[in-house]
């Protein structure tokens, strides 16, 4: 099957089921981040350690679990905020541990441990501040969130394949050769529409200004977050971070915009007050 009908049906079955996630309750939102998490964690250990430290691999990935599940039910049940502190546990067990390891030869490589926890877990832990207000869930922002993420990634990928051989500047060839800049202005124009888009049917309650430079962050932001994980691809010789998604390839793949976009679009919303 042509590669782009089979990216063209695993994209829209990936949709159906974060939306049903994302819209039926907080518990199929958390199993779906907890799936995310895991793969991506799991994708990236892969990446950059191989089957090196697997048992710290493990740990890494509880504590990443630990971490949004404390959130998660200090946020569902109105907890007091103390009980967040419970996630440095499994820390401090994946540090203890590392002492104790016999082969020490490529100890460097725990380095890459923390730094998955950093870029991949807790983005995702904090969406739980995006989906609760006090005790209630809502997945609607996330879910705007993410249309605008999908807008940005279309646009790119149309803008890309149809006029990226004829304007075929490019916009980092040392590290992703097929991004072109017209295929990231492309993803801006998508971005911004599925914004206002959102913002007309009275689905993103913000001020259209505000809906259209909210859709510009986010779309940058998933440019930067895109090549930051090509960057680690090209660091480590591979093409895809796993095949997990026909067409797409792995999860850090697919959802390697989205750890960038989502806290900062997040971010701009808080510091204009708009949420």
């Amino acid at each position: 099957m042509n590669n782009s009908v089979v990216r063209t049906i695993s994209g829209i079955v990936m949709v159906i089921l974060v939306v049903a996630c994302l819209l039926i309750n907080q518990y199929l939102f958390a199993a779906m981040i907890l799936f995310v998490m895991g793969g991506m964690l799991h994708e990236f250990y892969q990446m950059t350690m191989g089957d090196k430290y697997k048992s710290s691999q493990i740990l890494a990935i509880i504590t990443g679990v630990v971490a949004f599940l404390v959130l998660f039910f200090t946020k569902a049940y109105d907890l007091d905020c103390k009980y967040v502190a419970l996630s440095i546990i499994p820390l401090a067990i994946i540090m203890i541990h590392s002492l104790f390891v016999k082969d020490k030869s490529e100890y460097h490589k725990f380095a890459y441990i923390f730094t998955g926890l950093m870029y991949i877990a807790i983005p995702l832990t904090l969406s739980n501040l995006i989906v609760f207000r006090s005790s209630e869930f809502s997945g609607m922002l996330l879910l705007c969130f993410l249309i605008i993420i999908w807008g940005s990634d279309v646009g790119g990928y149309v803008f890309g394949m149809a006029l990226g051989k004829k304007f075929g500047n490019k916009l980092c060839p040392s590290i992703s050769p097929k991004k072109t800049w017209v295929g990231v202005w492309g993803g801006m124009v998508f971005a911004v529409l599925a914004a206002l888009t959102l913002h007309w049917t009275n689905v993103l309650n913000i001020p259209a200004i505000h809906a259209a430079l909210l859709a510009c962050v986010m779309h940058v932001s998933c440019v930067a977050g895109d090549l930051y994980e090509s960057q680690w691809k090209r660091c480590f010789g591979i093409k895809d971070s796993g095949n997990i998604i026909p067409g797409h390839g792995g999860l850090l793949d697919r959802f390697d915009s989205t750890l960038m976009a989502m806290p900062l679009g997040s971010l701009y919303l808080v510091l204009l007050n708009l949420i």
